[in-house]
C-alpha cells in the first residue's frame, strides 16, 4: 500500500477550484485501488494535509496521469500559495480501533518486524 500526502498553503479558492477539486475528489474515490483518505488544517500556520491511502503504486499514478489532475497541477500558482507532496509506502498499520480509520482493519504484510 502507499500513502501521497498533499500538504498546502492557501491563497484563494474560487469557483474554478471548487469545481476543479470536486472533480478530483470523484476521480480519486472511483478509481480501483483507492482505500480513502483523512485531511486537517494546522490551527498554528494555517497549513491543510491530506493523507490518500492507495492499494498500489499503479492506483496513485492512475489518479496522477487524470486530465483534472493535470489541470490542477499547471494551475497551482492561482489557488496555492505553496504545496508539498510526499508518496510513502506503508510497512505497517495498527491500531486499537477507537477512531476511525481508511485502513483500519486492513492488513499489512511487514517485510521486517516493526514493534509499536
Amino acid at each position: 500500500m502507499y500513502t501521497s500526502t498533499f500538504t498546502f498553503s492557501k491563497r484563494q479558492f474560487d469557483d474554478a477550484f471548487d469545481a476543479l477539486d470536486a472533480v478530483i475528489a470523484q476521480v480519486a474515490k472511483a478509481t480501483p485501488g483507492y482505500l480513502g483518505e483523512e485531511s486537517w488544517e494546522s490551527p498554528s500556520n494555517g497549513l491543510v494535509s491530506t493523507v490518500y491511502y492507495w492499494k498500489s503504486l499503479e492506483s496513485l499514478q492512475t489518479l496522477m496521469q487524470h486530465p483534472a489532475h493535470l489541470e490542477a497541477k499547471r494551475r497551482h500558482k492561482e489557488w496555492l500559495a505553496g504545496y508539498q507532496v510526499v508518496i510513502a509506502e506503508v510497512v505497517g498499520c495498527y491500531g486499537d480501533g477507537g477512531i476511525a480509520h481508511p485502513l483500519a482493519g486492513i492488513e499489512v504484510s511487514f517485510t521486517r518486524r516493526i514493534v509499536p
